[in-house]
């Protein structure tokens, strides 16, 4: 359930809440007198399906955005049949937009993947793997750029891939200087070949590349709108850290092929998280629409 606020003149938010009343968009309205003359304050609790619309119709009646605010609450009481959780567009679209700009707490957020990652892949440390999978914010740019892609927006994909590239860049990047360091001063371990440690299989596309990449995709975009998204960023992480870390560390030793091969697997994972990430938010704006249907048809 949503909260909706709105902001504005008298008898145009009298005539909107009746509307949205009387034809069972929202319920509990309310009107509170404001402190300039004519200005009401309107809140009603709106169900998650009808909040795109009734969000284009107030813009659309010349109300300011500014004066609109749509905020969502947990209930506590039985679940209510019928009313399941619908994808808000709205609310989608505004986090793609935050989420593909390259600021700089993601980009430190990203060097530090890198640099606990490196070191990861030259201890072979999956513990270390996992910590930067956690540190790693690369879920954002991937999202926002599986809903640019879906509303056929190309401004925002190209944002969100350049967010993206310049993330994964910084990961490579510091994982290259960090190796470069520790072998300017003899501080790899003395058998140190990339190639030959337990983490190689990340220079090798196949069929569990493809398999993880996708429902690492599906699970992304799907924990999008949830408090699990953090959670399953790490699940993300798997397919694009590991890889841009092992990149990085190959190219500091010298090995080119590797680096190649990392460089592969790191570009296929991507692309089949765009594509799984994109699929899955169409198929849930046309179930949205299509439970949609039947009650603004009544």
């Amino acid at each position: 359930m949503l909260h909706l606020r709105v902001y504005g003149l008298s008898d145009s938010l009298t005539e909107i809440g009746e509307g949205l009343e009387d034809h069972g968009a929202v319920r509990n309205v309310a009107l509170a007198q404001g402190v300039r003359a004519g200005h009401v304050l309107l809140t009603a609790e709106v169900s998650s399906e009808w909040a795109d619309r009734i969000l284009e119709l107030l813009i659309s009646r010349g109300v300011a955005e500014e004066d609109i605010a749509l905020a969502r609450f947990d209930e506590i009481g039985p679940i209510r049949p019928g009313h399941p959780a619908s994808l808000i567009w709205t609310d989608v679209l505004g986090q793609a937009r935050a989420n593909a700009r390259p600021v700089a707490r993601y980009l430190i957020f990203m060097v530090a993947a890198g640099v606990i990652a490196a070191f990861g892949v030259i201890e072979a440390n999956e513990i270390l793997i996992v910590g930067a999978m956690a540190v790693s914010p690369d879920l954002l740019p991937i999202t926002a750029a599986c809903v640019g892609l879906a509303s056929r927006r190309g401004r925002l994909v190209a944002r969100a891939l350049v967010t993206l590239a310049i993330g994964m860049g910084a990961t490579c990047l510091t994982a290259v200087g960090l190796t470069l360091i520790l072998d300017l001063f003899d501080l790899l371990p003395s058998d140190f070949v990339v190639g030959e440690s337990a983490l190689s299989g990340l220079t090798t596309v196949n069929d569990s590349t493809i398999g993880v990449a996708l429902a690492a995709g599906v699970a992304g975009m799907l924990a999008l709108e949830t408090r699990a998204s953090s959670a399953v960023g790490v699940a993300i992480s798997i397919t694009t850290i590991p890889a841009a870390a092992y990149l990085g560390v190959a190219a500091g030793v010298g090995e080119a092929s590797n680096a190649l091969g990392a460089l592969a697997v790191l570009g296929v994972n991507v692309a089949m998280l765009l594509l799984a990430g994109t699929l899955t938010l169409v198929v849930q704006r046309r179930l949205a629409e299509r439970g949609r249907r039947p009650r603004a048809a009544g």
